[in-house]
């Protein structure tokens, strides 16, 4: 997501500082942006000009205080608010209290990351959708202590990014999350009730509402640690039956079944194309 996001930021003209706490990462997050500008190239929807210019505006650090002077720090590290609260709290000592502070949060409220902080007017969240190149979606979340002027740049931000942003209230899930979540949980629920095969809810959920993949398939390009964290939180927040994990899903995760990133989560992806994977039900 970090990756995708810097990408986009610098095609879209902004100078981007990329930080993360090892080079092993940079290196990996580098290749990655790179491979995905010379795909956008070669299909014929990024010239070659934009794409050097891109990289020209990009630069890789493991140093935080490297991004002491950005106007605008968007974090995407892992989803857990007390990782993400504590480089809140570094990042808050180091920016000029006119920077802008966002999180790429899919289900954390904003307001508990800005209170952290000394500028909750100058925090908002902006979650952006994965693969981010190709995305058009950025969910921009304003927290009650979110300035005016805060909002209105973090929109004119992800327009300048040649995104549509949509608005949602503070609430963890934010409007798509809350929605998806529990389809996807559904999902599992009915695999493990033997109301279908993996192949076809997945099938079924195409043909039947038209939807680019089915949840197992979508499960496993989130993964499926992800999705039973994400879960995690919303069930925490709402208290409502259908946001808790699975027992499956919970199995799975132990087992390192984590999806795409793994190799094996509901599908199989030792094999092209992928077959079902039998999670021991």
């Amino acid at each position: 997501m970090g990756s995708g996001i810097a990408q986009v930021a610098a095609t879209a003209g902004f100078a981007t500082v990329v930080r993360d706490v090892g080079d092993a990462f940079l290196a990996k997050g580098r290749s990655g942006i790179r491979r995905s500008l010379d795909r956008l190239v070669e299909k014929g929807k990024l010239d070659g000009g934009t794409r050097d210019g891109a990289l020209e505006r990009l630069s890789f650090t493991t140093d935080l205080g490297a991004i002491g002077a950005c106007d605008l720090v968007i974090e995407a590290v892992t989803e857990d608010l007390q990782i993400k609260n504590a480089l809140w709290l570094e990042l808050d000592a180091l920016c000029p209290p006119a920077t802008i502070f966002a999180s790429n949060t899919s289900s954390l409220p904003i307001g508990e990351m800005a209170s952290a902080t000394a500028r909750p007017d100058r925090f908002v969240g902006l979650h952006f959708f994965n693969p981010v190149p190709l995305m058009p979606l950025v969910e921009v979340v304003r927290a009650v202590t979110t300035s005016p002027e805060t909002f209105d740049a973090a929109m004119a931000f992800a327009r300048r990014l040649g995104k549509e942003p949509v608005v949602s209230r503070d609430r963890s899930g934010f409007i798509v999350n809350l929605l998806l979540v529990p389809y996807l949980l559904d999902a599992i629920r009915a695999l493990e009730r033997g109301v279908g095969t993996i192949a076809d809810i997945d099938r079924g959920m195409q043909l039947g509402c038209g939807h680019p993949m089915g949840p197992f398939t979508l499960l496993d390009f989130v993964g499926l640690d992800t999705t039973a964290r994400i879960a995690e939180i919303m069930f925490e927040e709402y208290r409502e039956p259908r946001y808790a994990p699975p027992s499956l899903l919970r199995r799975m995760v132990t087992a390192g079944m984590h999806g795409r990133k793994t190799g094996r989560g509901f599908y199989d992806y030792a094999t092209d194309p992928p077959r079902p994977s039998d999670p021991g039900l």
